[in-house]
């Protein structure tokens, strides 16, 4: 088939689906928007004066596990500079998170919906879907990049590093769309291709962090794509060379995808799902939930082991990082805390760090619930003497029970780092603090129960838990908001075993309100209508 008659239908098909699918484009946008406007307006309020500014590098400084997420802050003494530091390394995942949405549902999804074949009746090319869905990612990531560059500028940004940032965001949606666009030729469905597909993005992302937080040689940053974005330095150097970087790289990406795009079947992917037993039932709901989140599990439990690793080796470099700064060095030297405190500060950090991913594993689980639903599996299920009760309690089991799987898994190599590192933390006290940020885990997890048991339309209502507890934990620090507004998030409750000081009080109300939402979710899943498809 020539090139022609491969993308027949096109330009067509592109403007239909923009048509239906723009909508879908708009919180991705809002939140990268928000994420760069925020910091440029709220920077002069929360930091007016050189003393103020001195005393957020210091607290960047004292926490390096800050550094994972927001990568290194090249200068926080400007409005440009905050902004560059807090929004770059977040708002260019946060957009190939969406390109790699877009993508996916643009071609495997409509394949695993029937809605591929409809289209594939008309007059329409064989790479015609591809090429739309690949469009639709490079446009969603342009309209990203010059939404937040005209609301940043307009709340008082420089131009020029207002610009380059927003053109990192734009440059890393299309290294997402890129690879979106292979991992759906390898997937056995839309399910595991944008699994594929955020988890390498995930991985990339925490190496970069890692590697600009133990200050990694420099091959270490030039191998890792997102690094090259970290690389432009924007409102610092204001290198737009690495930029280039990206282009070719989704130039490349998106050549191979086109090639297995046009060797593989239609409905199947590269990597061919495993066959079933031969023989073999379910005997309970559990054990069907288990089945159906099997592959999940045994996947973000390797990933968790590698997690452990990595956040692990960070706490042996603890002291060599903190030591470094001179602003941290100061405060001890003054009596103003202590280094068992700074050490247990930042051990809380990393561990609330892997109860929020762990969040995400969990959240992911319980929408299992409305996927089921929705495909017509559900009601069959609870015509049998299975009770609905009985159906949801299951599925909401096995979201539970992993949260205390997953954090005991990263928190026993955590552990091992950190006693071992001379840093005063013990191994107990490490464990300890993975395992008593379960009930925070809960609480985020029930926010989904309730919202899929309650109001499954409003099914993307089930990561707010997960978003608002990321943005205080993380976020909230660095604008100075009270504690009662950073009490907001679960993990501002949970103790701080390897400080001197620490009370259970608030995580018992965070355990009574996880409670209280599972409680809502399941009268919710016993009294509402399934939903048909």
């Amino acid at each position: 088939m020539s090139a022609p008659a491969a993308v027949t239908g096109a330009p067509r098909l592109l403007r239909a689906s923009l048509h239906h699918e723009a909508r879908s484009f708009a919180p991705w946008i809002a939140i990268v928007t928000a994420l760069s406007a925020s910091s440029v307006l709220v920077y002069p309020w929360v930091f007016p004066t050189q003393a103020d500014r001195e005393g957020l590098a210091t607290l960047v400084g004292s926490n390096p596990a800050l550094g994972l997420i927001f990568g290194p802050a090249f200068d926080l003494s400007t409005a440009d500079g905050f902004n560059a530091w807090r929004a770059l390394a977040l708002g260019g995942l946060f957009t190939a998170l969406g390109a790699i949405f877009v993508v996916t549902r643009a071609t495997r999804g409509q394949e695993d919906s029937g809605q591929a074949e409809l289209l594939a009746s008309g007059v329409l090319g064989r790479s015609s879907r591809l090429l739309t869905a690949v469009a639709m990612g490079l446009v969603m990531s342009v309209v990203v990049g010059v939404v937040s560059f005209l609301v940043a500028w307009a709340c008082g940004g420089g131009v020029e590093s207002t610009a380059l940032l927003s053109a990192t965001f734009t440059a890393t949606g299309w290294m997402g769309t890129g690879i979106a666009a292979v991992t759906s030729q390898l997937g056995a469905e839309a399910r595991a291709s944008s699994s594929l597909a955020v988890a390498t993005f995930g991985t990339l992302f925490i190496l970069r962090g890692f590697a600009y937080s133990v200050e990694a040689a420099d091959w270490a940053i030039w191998i890792n794509p997102l690094a090259w974005m970290t690389e432009t330095k924007p409102s610092v150097d204001n290198s737009w060379a690495p930029l280039g970087l990206a282009v070719a790289l989704t130039a490349v990406t998106l050549a191979v995808a086109f090639v297995l795009q046009s060797r593989r079947d239609f409905g199947q992917g590269a990597i061919a799902p495993a066959p079933g037993p031969a023989r073999g039932r379910t005997r309970s709901p559990f054990a069907l939930a288990l089945r159906l989140n099997r592959g999940s599990l045994i996947a973000w439990a390797v990933g968790f082991g590698v997690l452990g690793t990595v956040f692990g080796y960070f706490t042996t470099a603890i002291t060599d990082l903190l030591s470094a700064d001179e602003g941290i060095a100061q405060i001890l030297a003054a009596g103003a805390t202590t280094p068992e405190d700074l050490f247990g500060a930042f051990l809380a950090t990393i561990i609330s760090l892997v109860g929020i991913i762990s969040s995400i594993a969990c959240v992911q689980m319980v929408l299992r619930v409305r996927k089921e639903e929705m495909e017509d599996r559900v009601e069959p299920l609870i015509a049998t003497p299975v009770s609905r009760p009985r159906y949801y309690a299951a599925h909401v089991g096995v979201a539970l029970l992993a949260a205390p799987v997953f954090l005991t898994i990263a928190g026993l190599v955590i552990a091992s780092f950190a006693s071992g590192a001379d840093i005063g933390v013990t191994f107990g006290e490490a464990l300890g603090q993975a395992l008593v940020t379960v009930p925070a885990v809960w609480t985020v997890v029930a926010v989904s129960i309730a919202v899929v048991g309650a109001r499954p339309r409003l099914a993307i209502a089930a990561w707010a838990g997960v978003v608002i507890s990321f943005a205080l934990t993380l976020l909230g620090p660095t604008f100075g908001l009270d504690d009662w507004v950073l009490g907001i998030s679960p993990y501002y409750h949970v103790p701080h075993l390897a400080t001197s000081a620490y009370s259970w009080g608030g995580l018992a109300v965070v355990a009574l309100v996880g409670a209280l939402l599972c409680g809502v979710g399941f009268r919710g899943f016993r009294h509402r209508d399934l939903a048909t498809s």
